[in-house]
C-alpha cells in the first residue's frame, strides 16, 4: 500500500496554507523535498493532484478526492494518537463492569459517581451478570472487571477482596422461623427460596449452607429486583438469603425480619475480579480503592478483609 497518512497530512497542509512555499515551511521541509513528495504521489496514481501556477492553488478532482479522505483519516489518527498517549500515561482506558446482583447498586453507583470525577476520560459501561457468566467473559476480554463472590480458579484472573459481608435469611415478620435465634439448613427444607435469576451454584445460600448439609428446599422462585424479592418475602411467598447491608433499611422499618444462617453466621467475601495483566493499571487500581472507601462509608455490617 503506497498511500500513507503522511501523504494525506501533507495535502491538508498544502490546502490550508494556500501555496507550496508556506506548506513546506509548516511541514519543516524544503520546497524541493515537498515537490518531490507530491510528484512521487502523482506518478504512483498517474494523475495530477493540483493545478500548477494557479493562484490561489486549486486541486484537481483527484486531489479533492484525496482531501476528502484526509479530512476523515487525519483527525481520527490524531485523536487515536492522543488517546494512546493518555493510555501510556495511565490517564484513560476502558472499564466495562459486570455485577452479579442488583444489591450491588447500593454501593456501586456511589462508587462510580466518585470515580468519574477522578477519571473522566475512562470509558465506562455496566451490565448485570444474569444473562452470561461474568468470569469467563472477563478471561476472554469482553469485560474488564467483575464484582463477584464466586471465587473460581481461572488462569490469568486476579481477585481483589473488597469486604466481607454476612448473608441473612429474610422472612415475613410473622414467619414461624422468626422465633429462632438462628437458622439451620433443615429449617429450609419446607421453604421456598427466593433468589436472583442466576445458577444456584453461584448463590451463597446453596453453595455454603444448603448443599454441604445435603438439604434441598421445597422450591425456588426468582426475581431480578431486590425490592421485588423483599415484597415477595413480606407477602409470605417465601424466604430469601440476602447480604446484611441490603436488608439494613428494610429491617430498620420493620418491613421484614432477618436471622443469621447458622450459629456462627454465613459470611462471604465480595471481590473485584480483573485480568492479572491489568491489576497495576492506575485507573483500575483507583476504581478498586474508591470502591472500598465508598463501601465502608455507605454500608452497614460489612467487615475488612485484612
Amino acid at each position: 500500500m503506497y498511500l500513507e497518512v503522511r501523504h494525506l497530512h501533507t495535502l491538508t497542509v498544502i490546502r490550508d496554507s494556500g501555496s507550496l512555499a508556506r506548506a513546506a515551511e509548516r511541514l519543516h521541509l524544503t520546497q524541493s523535498a515537498l515537490s518531490h513528495q507530491i510528484k512521487a504521489l502523482e506518478e504512483q496514481f498517474g494523475c495530477a493532484l493540483f493545478m500548477r501556477k494557479s493562484r490561489p492553488l486549486r486541486f484537481t478532482p483527484a486531489g479533492i478526492r484525496l482531501l476528502a479522505l484526509a479530512d476523515q483519516v487525519v483527525p481520527a489518527v490524531r485523536a487515536t494518537e492522543r488517546e494512546l498517549t493518555r493510555f501510556a500515561e495511565g490517564r484513560t482506558g476502558r472499564l466495562h463492569i459486570a455485577i452479579e446482583c442488583h444489591s450491588c447498586f447500593e454501593w456501586l453507583m456511589p462508587t462510580i459517581d466518585a470515580y468519574r470525577n477522578h477519571w473522566p476520560e475512562v470509558e465506562m459501561d455496566l451490565s448485570t451478570g444474569f444473562s452470561f457468566a461474568p468470569l469467563p467473559a472477563l478471561a476472554r476480554g469482553d469485560i474488564d472487571l467483575a464484582i463477584t463472590s464466586d471465587l473460581q480458579p481461572l488462569n490469568g484472573i486476579h481477585y481483589e477482596p473488597l469486604f466481607r459481608y454476612q448473608a441473612l435469611l429474610a422472612m415475613a415478620n410473622d414467619h414461624l422461623l422468626a422465633a429462632r435465634e438462628w437458622i439451620t439448613p433443615r429449617d429450609l427444607a419446607s421453604e421456598t427460596i427466593i433468589t436472583y435469576p442466576v445458577d444456584r451454584s453461584r448463590l451463597d445460600v446453596f453453595r455454603h449452607f444448603l448443599d454441604p448439609a445435603g438439604i434441598e428446599p421445597a422450591g425456588r422462585r426468582t426475581a431480578e429486583l431486590t425490592l421485588i424479592v423483599l415484597q415477595l418475602v413480606a407477602s409470605r411467598r417465601g424466604v430469601a438469603a440476602l447480604p446484611n447491608w441490603v436488608l439494613a433499611d428494610y429491617l430498620a422499618h420493620s418491613y421484614v425480619t432477618a436471622r443469621p444462617l447458622g450459629k456462627n453466621g454465613l459470611w462471604n467475601t465480595l471481590y473485584c475480579a480483573l485480568r492479572s495483566d491489568d491489576r497495576e493499571k492506575p485507573y483500575l487500581r483507583d476504581f478498586i480503592d474508591t470502591a472500598k472507601t465508598t463501601s465502608f462509608r455507605n454500608l452497614n455490617g460489612i467487615k475488612n478483609c485484612g
